[in-house]
């Protein structure tokens, strides 16, 4: 696989188009999931029989997506070595791209300090997911990817049903049509007095490249200083100024955050 510096710790892979891309987010320690990430990154970790990781690669080829990019930092030489092993016609391709933030910081950015890192890798808008999020049912679907490039929106988000880990959500919707599922985005606390209820951001999303500039973001490009920064607040900044969607996801979807979660996903039929 030839590979070409764009910047300092992140690498491309030559001939790349300029289509659809999307981002992977695989640069976490996984605390939580102490012992089993001792000595492996977490969306390494098999779910029925595959990385965490390959269901994402599967479903963004699926669906079209051009260019994969990667995020790496605990022990992130696995992760090109997995990806480019496990799927050698994407790397023959030239489709792979990894930003590599363990090598030049020594510590993860985070999940907007990554994304500002590898944004220069990146279009105009693009797809994230975390790499440690299971969806196998998501639709990366282009149609929806290009009405979002067209439009005014800084970012548009699936949102889940509240796991018990996370009972109060993260954020409000606000329906277009009632039942519609899709609709606005919104930054407001549990004890809002319109009542909207409040959802779990699923950590999948369509992202413009604006958001991490100013004034949505103080980061500078390509975030040479190795800043980490979560991607939250930059979200609730772009809410409050009625510039992020929302749709409400109801298909397969575990935030494989803890051995016993993992164990019960396996156990699963």
């Amino acid at each position: 696989m030839h590979t070409a510096s764009l910047s300092p710790g992140i690498a491309a892979v030559d001939g790349v188009g300029a289509s659809l891309d999307a981002m992977l987010l695989a640069a976490g320690r996984g605390e939580r999931m102490r012992p089993l990430t001792d000595r492996m990154p977490k969306p390494l970790l098999q779910v029925k029989g595959r990385a965490l990781l390959d269901w994402h690669v599967d479903a963004l080829l699926r669906d079209g997506v051009n260019r994969i990019v990667v995020n790496t930092a605990w022990l992130g030489e696995q992760i090109p070595a997995h990806l480019t092993a496990g799927f050698p016609a994407l790397a023959r391709q030239a489709r792979l791209c990894f930003s590599n933030e363990g090598r030049d910081f020594d510590h993860a950015l985070e999940t907007a300090g990554g994304i500002a890192r590898a944004l220069p890798l990146l279009g105009d808008a693009f797809w994230l997911a975390a790499g440690d999020v299971f969806a196998p049912d998501f639709a990366f679907d282009a149609d929806r990817a290009r009405a979002f490039a067209a439009g005014e929106d800084l970012a548009h988000v699936w949102l889940v049903p509240n796991p018990a880990h996370n009972p109060g959500g993260d954020f409000a919707l606000r329906e277009t049509f009632p039942g519609s599922g899709t609709g606005r985005a919104l930054n407001l606390p549990q004890d809002a007095p319109d009542g909207l209820p409040r959802h779990t951001y699923s950590t999948i999303a369509l992202l413009r490249a604006e958001l991490f500039r100013a004034p949505w973001c103080d980061i500078a490009p390509g975030n040479p200083q190795g800043v980490a920064a979560p991607l939250a607040a930059l979200l609730r900044r772009a809410m409050d100024a009625g510039r992020v969607g929302a749709t409400l996801y109801t298909g397969r979807w575990t935030d494989v955050g803890t051995p016993e979660r993992l164990a019960q996903l396996n156990a699963a039929d």
